[in-house]
């Protein structure tokens, strides 16, 4: 049994085996143009730069929703005790082939069994635009309980209102998946009420990549 329980989105397989069609496809199109990478983007680098400053002393560090390894792997140079959990066993594969030093489970954000207290930082970097609107405040709650007292929490995502329903991603691999996209405003108000305080917001205009996205960095009160 878990101590707190998160409903299981219907998507959920669907989206799974989606990820595992695009995995090598997304791995191979990080590895050879930096998309999708940080240091390829000075302002992501910098959101997770400040964040590993922050949570260096604090503990254990839980990538959720790894993909391919890149930011867990940046974090691990970075000297912070890290690991990462993907839905996608394709991705799991990926990132123990480009990152062996490095620790990876196969794991859903909604089934994750996490201590209280038990983490110095949680991050949710490009993942939790998967999880429908009723499930994500619950994932945030469970982030919330799993930090330490000064624990943080950062995340990255999509903006705007819609639901974008996906058919394909990454050079063109068919995906079967919605993007959940949130206003600001709504998805701070999502992490404070899941008990964390929100420290830190950048917001990035649409570019030639993708549309105008959203970091936030949060911390558990002490």
């Amino acid at each position: 049994m878990h101590a707190h329980h998160i409903d299981r989105p219907a998507d959920l397989d669907v989206v799974r085996e989606s990820y595992d069609r695009v995995a090598d496809n997304y791995a191979h199109m990080v590895v050879t143009t930096g998309v999708g990478d940080i240091r390829s983007h000075p302002w992501l680098k910098a959101s997770i730069d400040a964040f590993a400053d922050t949570v260096s002393e604090l503990g254990p560090v839980l990538d959720v929703g790894c993909g391919p390894g890149t930011v867990t792997a940046y974090l691990a140079e970075r000297g912070l005790d890290v690991s990462g959990v993907d839905l996608s066993p394709r991705m799991i594969e990926n990132a123990r082939r480009l990152h062996p030093q490095c620790r990876f489970s196969v794991a859903s954000a909604t089934d994750l069994d996490l201590g209280e207290a038990s983490l110095g930082g949680v991050l949710g970097w490009w993942s939790l635009f998967n999880l429908p609107r009723d499930v994500l405040p619950q994932v945030l709650a469970l982030f919330a309980r799993a930090l330490k007292p000064g624990g943080h929490f950062i995340t990255a995502t999509h903006v705007g209102d819609e639901d974008a329903v996906r058919t394909e991603a990454y050079g063109g691999a068919a995906l079967r998946g919605t993007t959940h996209k949130w206003r600001p405003e709504q998805l701070v108000d999502l992490i404070e009420q899941a008990g964390l305080r929100p420290v830190a917001e950048l917001r990035l205009p649409a570019d030639e990549q993708s549309g105008p996205a959203l970091v936030v960095m949060a911390k558990r009160p002490a």
